[in-house]
């Protein structure tokens, strides 16, 4: 393990951190302007946690850094960073140097770096490559937007049914083009077309006369170029897929996505959903500035002030009972809380396997009455706990009932609510993740407190 990483994994939470002596070396590096020192620190250190470093840097201190880095800049770090940072770095780096930077970068990180450029930054990256790349990447961006187009290498290995495992193994050795990494080679038809793909551990372990069409798994996945992003990376979870071919509307191989490209894929996917249930924008990155933060946070924080002004309007409705009542002001929050915990926790598991595709026509209403029933069990417990404390609390045993109806009959509404909402708007075209915060606690706010004071105002007056 490289020394810039914490020796005891074991131990510590931040195993894959960088060393707070490495950042400080850096640091000190870039202030004093040493380049030697600079250089000694960053050549053993990947790309991935260069980015992280660059991530925490104010736009001075970066361009002061890349000034010092010089030609030796790291061109496998520009795909890593985060977009603001990356706008940053492009603008900062030489011409010259961000020449060289993306000739060595491939097509599928190409497209990742330049597809939400502005139209200048973007020529001036498509400019500085050869014919072949840039028409490469021109053709992948022609493709929607997380789509498969998008992702894949169209640096790839084919080669035609008829050839044998020496024709394989001499045309690789003989080409200049061939991918950084890549796991299989495709075997194609005459029209361009994918039968199969033949691992390259298959080639080796076979003599030179041994045909591909011999060797290659029939049993293969192919994607289309317009599949989006999400399922491309579900297909290669869950059928343990290592690289899969790209074809168009005609079938025929345009490039090819690998492991590493579906990781990426799976992570941003689970990224965005985690911002999404958190009412935060999906884009949104540490290096935001606080305007760009506060503009995209805002929209989700009002939604939620509307749905906490149909709970107070619900509150009003009983502002009479309240006043007779004092402890009903204190109590209410506690039923409203916990339906809102409760369909919290349906809601992410429902997201999450409507994401999975675990949720199906055939056990969605299974899955329904599991929710519903959880709820009244918890309901149940919840309802005994809290009945007590009113009991205690107010020396009401009536007051203890109600607290006890209104939690059992709250966390009831709150697991429909936690798995009908996210398979309602799911069913409707529409991201469970992106909206079904926001109606889960409508409901169980205005059920809580509507179940709460009703049964109060007709018990307790």
């Amino acid at each position: 393990m490289p020394d810039t990483f914490k020796d005891d994994a074991i131990d510590t939470e931040d195993a894959y951190a960088l060393d707070a002596e490495v950042i400080e070396a850096i640091q000190t590096a870039v202030t004093n302007g040493a380049r030697r020192d600079l250089l000694a620190q960053l050549t053993p250190l990947h790309a991935a946690d260069i980015a992280d470093l660059l991530e925490q840097l104010k736009p001075a201190d970066l361009q002061a850094m890349i000034a010092l880095w010089g030609a030796d800049f790291d061109p496998s770090v520009l795909p890593e960073v985060e977009e603001g940072v990356r706008d940053d770095l492009l603008a900062f780096l030489p011409d010259t140097v961000l020449s060289e930077a993306v000739k060595e970068l491939e097509t599928d990180d190409l497209v990742y770096v330049v597809e939400d450029l502005d139209a200048p930054e973007k020529a001036k990256i498509l400019d500085a490559l050869d014919d072949a790349d840039r028409l490469a990447v021109l053709a992948s961006l022609q493709f929607p937007e997380d789509s498969a187009g998008r992702m894949m290498q169209r640096s790839f290995v084919m080669a035609p049914t008829h050839w044998c495992v020496g024709d394989a193994i001499d045309h690789m050795r003989a080409s200049d083009g061939l991918p950084d990494q890549f796991y299989d080679v495709v075997v194609i038809d005459p029209r361009l077309r994918p039968v199969g793909t033949v691992s390259l551990s298959r080639i080796m372990a076979h003599a030179r006369d041994v045909r591909l069409a011999g060797l290659m798994e029939e049993e293969f996945f192919t994607i289309p170029a317009t599949q989006t992003r999400e399922d491309v990376g579900y297909a290669f979870a869950q059928y343990h897929l290592v690289s899969a071919p790209v074809v168009d509307e005609d079938g025929r191989i345009v490039g090819i996505i690998t492991i590493d490209d579906a990781v990426e894929a799976m992570e941003e996917e689970r990224h965005e959903d985690m911002m999404r249930l958190a009412g935060v924008a999906e884009d949104e990155e540490l290096s935001d500035t606080i305007w760009e933060t506060t503009r995209q946070r805002f929209p989700w924080l009002l939604v939620n002030l509307l749905t906490a002004v149909a709970a107070s309007v619900v509150i009003s409705m009983f502002a009479d009972t309240i006043q007779a009542i004092v402890a009903l002001a204190v109590l209410m929050p506690i039923v409203a809380s916990m339906g809102g915990n409760g369909g919290t926790q349906s809601l992410t598991v429902a997201v999450r396997a409507i994401a999975t595709r675990d949720i199906t026509t055939s056990n969605a209403w299974r899955i329904v009455w599991r929710e519903t029933v959880v709820g009244f069990l918890n309901g149940l417990a919840f309802a005994v706990i809290i009945g007590i404390v009113g009991v205690l609390w107010y020396g009401s045993p009536m007051l203890g009932v109600v607290l006890g109806i209104a939690m059992t009959g709250t966390m009831v509404v709150a697991g429909l609510a936690g798995i009908l909402i996210p398979l309602g708007l799911d069913r409707a075209g529409v991201d469970p993740a992106l909206a079904s915060g926001a109606f889960v606690t409508t409901v169980t706010d205005v059920v809580g407190f509507l179940t709460f004071l009703s049964l109060a105002s007709a018990f307790l007056m």
